[in-house]
């Protein structure tokens, strides 16, 4: 069992910096896939960003990269979402989510957080 909590969400003027973070508890927090999901209103959820535990590998779509970063302190249970240059377009609840495979889908992960909202004003 994995339970995730996502904190850090806010208000924030576009190009501004925020960092996300997501604590799990449970001690199988390093042997799944966590990835950051968001959904505005009226649009289906979609990914975010990505990290392999097995490969150190991290994903991005391609809306984000070269912004965001992606990372996680397996010693702390905690992955984090470093926003940077934040645009009006980012407005949206963003979950945390772990599962057993790398997926861009989030009907493939089996636990999530309760999301947390951010807003970018222009």
């Amino acid at each position: 069992q994995v339970q995730l909590v996502e904190s850090g969400g806010g208000l924030v003027q576009a190009g501004g910096s925020l960092t996300l973070s997501c604590a799990a508890s449970g001690r199988t927090f390093s042997t799944y896939n966590m990835g950051w999901f968001r959904q505005a209103p009226g649009k289906e959820r979609e990914f975010v960003a990505a990290i392999i535990w097995s490969a150190g590998s991290a994903y991005y779509a391609d809306s984000v990269k070269g912004r965001f970063t992606i990372s996680r302190d397996n010693a702390r249970n905690t992955v984090y979402l470093q926003m940077n240059n934040l645009k009006p377009e980012d407005t949206a609840v963003y979950y945390c989510a772990a599962g057993r495979y790398y997926s861009t889908t989030p009907y493939d992960y089996d636990y999530w957080g309760q999301g947390t909202q951010v807003t970018v004003s222009s």
